[in-house]
This record gives structure tokens, sequence and C-alpha cells, in this order.
């Protein structure tokens, strides 16, 4: 079988272990990159035996003060591209799946890796058009206790330089329940992110097939 996917993470990789546990997808992950040296995602994949790689915007920022804003753009620009340009070394990719990567990727990033044609997906707490970018669990969720929506859920979509506006690939939708913890509503929107994103990840490499 072909290893032909790369996933993205940035922390303890629950999401990575769906991947890796599925009888398709796992056997096709050749590399782990994570943004972060610490991130748990990391063991769980050197136990799998897929190879991994540590890409921190941590180390790009070096010494640079908060307030050097121009300087910290650049080495963000820098970060992204060189992020692109290595998953484009890997020719052999046909599929980069974000799986709670938590950082933005700019069009430095997208640029070479959609020349390469290669597809990129990525998983986003929420449903189309509500609550893009961060904390997207927590403000569905409080939302939903102040009774301005009745569902929230997840998506898998394409990535585009839009945040979170891609076309999507699979929809999960989640009742509200009124009175309901954060913790719960939380842990219902994480066990449908492991199933997402194995469809996800299946339904893309089904549409990269069929063009």
């Amino acid at each position: 079988m072909t290893k032909d996917i790369i996933v993205l993470i940035s922390g303890s990789g629950t999401n990575l272990q769906a991947l890796i546990d599925d009888a398709e997808i796992g056997p096709r992950i050749s590399l782990v990159i994570s943004s972060s040296p610490t991130a748990y995602g990391l063991e769980r994949a050197q136990t799998a035996g897929i190879p991994t790689h540590v890409h921190s915007l941590a180390s790009y920022y070096g010494d640079l003060p908060k307030d050097a804003k121009t300087e910290r753009m650049a080495a963000r620009q820098k970060f992204n591209a060189d992020l692109g340009n290595f998953i484009v070394s890997k020719t052999d990719t046909s599929l980069v799946v974000c799986a709670g990567w938590m950082l933005i990727l700019s069009p430095k990033f997208l640029e070479p890796v959609e020349a390469a044609k290669m597809s990129i997906i990525n998983l986003h707490p929420a449903l189309p058009g509500a609550f893009a970018g961060i904390r997207a669990i927590e403000r569905a969720w409080e939302a939903g206790q102040k009774g301005e929506v009745s569902k929230g859920g997840v998506m898998i979509h394409y990535v585009i330089a839009a945040v979170d506006e891609g076309e999507p690939l699979v929809v999960k939708e989640l009742e509200m329940v009124p009175g309901e913890s954060l913790d719960e509503y939380e842990d219902r929107v994480h066990k449908v992110e492991h199933v997402a994103i194995v469809e996800g990840a299946k339904k893309a490499l089904k549409e990269r097939q069929s063009v």
C-alpha cells in the first residue's frame, strides 16, 4: 500500500490515533509533523512506527521580542513557506491531513503544496460557516447555552486561504443540550471528530482517484 498521507498535529493526537487505527488509512501515513516538540501525538506516531518531524514556530521567532511585529511576521511567513516546501519534497504525498494542527496555514504554505497537486484537509469542530478560528468548541457551546444556536458539530473541509471556509467534505451535526457542561459537550465533539477525520480522509482520497 502506498504511503502517501502526511498528518499535521499540535497536541495529544487523539484524531491522529483514529487515523492510525483505521485499517485503510493507517498504513498509508508516511509522516507525522508536529508544531510542538512536546506533543503527545509524536509518541503515538512513534509507537505505530511512523516517522515524525517537528516544525516549531517558536524556533523561527527565536529571541525576537513580541513587539517586533514586522520581523515576527516575516519569520512566520518563512515558517509557512518552509513547511510547504518540506512537504512538497515528500514527492509521494497525495494528501495532507490537519488533525488538530493549531496554526493558520498561510498562502506561503498553500502555494507550493497546491502547485504540487496535493490535497489538504482540516478538521474544524463546528458546522460550516460557524465559529471559524480558535476556541470553536467553547464558542459553539456558549451560543448553545444562550439559545442562539440549536446545533453544533464537526466538519472536515478542504483548506483554502480563508480560515475554515473551504469546501466541506464531511459534516456531523450535534444537538445542543441545555444545561450541558462545556466538558460534556467537548467530549461529545471529540468522539464525533474521531469518526469524521477518518471519513474525510477516505473521501478526499476517493475524490482524488476520480479526477
